[in-house]
C-alpha cells in the first residue's frame, strides 16, 4: 500500500481470518485507505495516544504498534458492544499498554484535559466513500443526514480539542465525500480555535483537498482525499492538525485498586515463578475476579472501562486461571513450558478446534505456533485439555 510500509494488497481466498498467523496477532485486515490516517499522525514510541471513535479496532491496532509497548493506548468507543469488539482486537494483538473505555467524548474531556500526545478522531459519517464497497450504504443516505453527521462531528472535535497537549497532533478523518463533514469541519477548527494550525500531510500520492467542494474561509491544500478511482482504495478524507504551545508532561495519578489484591497478586504471582520465564511488572488491579496489569499513566476512575490494560486471567478459589490475552502479549521464550506446532499441522487444527492435545506436560503450557503463541492448554497424564477461547475455536 503505497502511503502504508507495513500495509500489503492480499487475496482474502488465500489467508482468511482463520488462518492460524491471523489468530496470532500477525496481522490484521484494514481497507487500505483507513491505513493512511494513522500513518498521518506519525506516532513515535512513549506517545499517550487516545482513538476516540475506535471500533472495530484496526486504528487502535495500528497505532498500538507503532507504540512498541511504550506508552499509552486509549481506545474508546461509546457503542458499548462495538467497544467488546475492539478489546478482543486489541487482546488478539498482545497489546499490554492498551485501555478500552466506554465512553461520550465529552465524559472522557472532562477528565483528560490536555492529556494526550497524539489522536485519531475518524468520525462517523455519512458513508459516501464506502457506496462502491458497501452498495446498502446508499439506502441510507440523505442530504439531511450529513449534516445531521457534520454537526455531530464538530462535537467530538470539540472534546478531543480539550484532550489534546500543546504541541501534540489531531487527526481529523472519514470515508465520505460531503464537503458538510469534511472541509467544513476543518474550518470549524480552524474558525473555533486559533490555536490549533492545518499540517500538511506528506503523502503524495494522495489527492490535496481544496476550497471548491465548499465555501470555506481556510486554505485546505494541507489535507488529503482519497478517490477510489485514483488510489487503489475507498473514499476517505483525512486532516491532521497541530495544537499551537509548549509541549508538557501529563501530570496524572495512578490508577488506585478498588479493594486490596493481596491475595490475588500473591496468587499470580506464584503462577508466574512456575509457569513463566519473565515477570510483569506495573499495577495490578483486580474487578470482581478480573486481574488486570493497568497502565500506571492513567486514572480510570469513574470512567466506564471494557478492558482496565491487560488483563492477566481471573482469580476465584484461592488459585489463578490466565487469560488468552496474556497468552498473546508474551513471547515463545517468556513461558516456561510450551509446545510448538507447525501451522499446516493437524494438531494446530486440533487445537483451534477446541480438541485436547497429546503431550508429557503438567500444569498450564502455552500452545505455539511457528513460534507465536496461539493460547493455553493444561497438561495432566499425557493430556492437554484445550483453553483456546470459544468464542474463537474454528468449526
Amino acid at each position: 500500500v503505497p502511503w502504508c510500509g507495513e500495509g500489503y494488497y492480499i487475496d482474502k481466498s488465500r489467508v482468511s481470518g482463520n488462518h492460524p498467523y491471523h489468530l496470532g496477532g500477525l496481522f490484521y485486515f484494514q481497507e487500505p485507505s483507513a491505513m493512511a490516517v494513522v500513518e498521518a499522525l506519525n506516532i513515535n514510541e512513549g506517545d499517550f495516544v487516545l482513538d476516540l471513535c475506535a471500533a472495530p479496532g484496526g486504528k487502535a491496532t495500528q497505532a498500538g504498534a507503532k507504540l512498541k509497548g511504550t506508552g499509552l493506548l486509549v481506545a474508546n468507543e461509546i457503542v458499548a458492544k462495538r467497544a467488546a469488539i475492539i478489546a478482543e482486537n486489541t487482546e488478539r494483538f498482545g497489546l499490554k499498554n492498551t485501555v478500552i473505555t466506554n465512553e461520550t467524548p465529552a465524559r472522557l474531556a472532562e477528565k483528560f484535559k490536555e492529556f494526550f500526545d497524539k489522536i485519531i478522531v475518524d468520525a462517523p459519517c455519512s458513508g459516501e466513500g464506502m457506496f462502491r464497497k458497501e452498495p446498502q450504504a446508499i439506502d441510507e443516505w440523505s442530504e439531511e443526514h450529513t449534516f445531521s453527521c457534520a454537526a455531530r462531528q464538530k462535537n467530538i472535535v470539540d472534546s478531543a480539542i480539550e484532550m489534546l497537549k500543546p504541541g501534540g497532533y489531531m487527526v481529523y478523518s472519514t470515508c465520505t465525500f460531503a464537503p458538510c463533514e469534511n472541509e467544513g469541519v476543518c474550518d470549524y477548527i480552524l474558525e473555533k480555535y486559533p490555536d490549533m494550525a492545518l499540517v500538511p500531510i506528506n503523502m503524495p500520492m494522495l489527492s490535496d483537498a481544496n476550497g471548491k467542494y465548499c465555501d470555506t474561509a481556510h486554505n485546505m491544500s494541507g489535507a488529503k482525499r482519497i478517490f477510489p478511482h485514483k488510489n487503489k482504495g475507498e473514499g476517505h478524507f483525512i486532516a491532521l492538525f497541530l495544537k499551537k504551545g509548549e509541549p508538557k508532561k501529563s501530570d496524572f495519578a495512578c490508577f488506585k485498586p478498588r479493594k486490596t489484591i493481596g491475595e490475588s497478586e500473591t496468587l499470580y504471582r506464584e503462577f508466574e515463578k512456575k509457569f513463566l520465564n519473565t515477570s510483569l511488572e506495573g499495577n495490578l488491579c483486580l474487578f470482581g475476579e478480573n486481574l488486570y496489569l493497568t497502565p500506571s499513566e492513567i486514572n480510570l476512575d469513574k470512567i466506564k472501562t471494557v478492558r482496565a490494560g491487560l488483563h492477566l486471567g481471573i482469580c476465584k478459589k484461592g488459585r489463578f486461571e490466565p487469560s488468552y490475552a496474556l497468552a498473546l502479549a508474551l513471547k515463545a521464550d517468556d513461558f516456561k513450558f510450551s509446545v510448538n506446532f507447525g501451522v499446516q499441522s493437524d494438531e494446530i487444527l486440533k487445537y483451534l478446534h477446541g480438541d485436547t492435545l497429546n503431550a508429557e506436560v503438567n500444569g498450564w503450557c502455552a500452545v505455539l505456533c511457528d513460534g507465536i503463541p496461539l493460547g493455553w492448554v493444561k497438561g495432566s497424564g499425557g493430556i492437554l485439555k484445550n483453553r483456546f477461547p470459544k468464542y474463537r475455536r474454528i468449526l
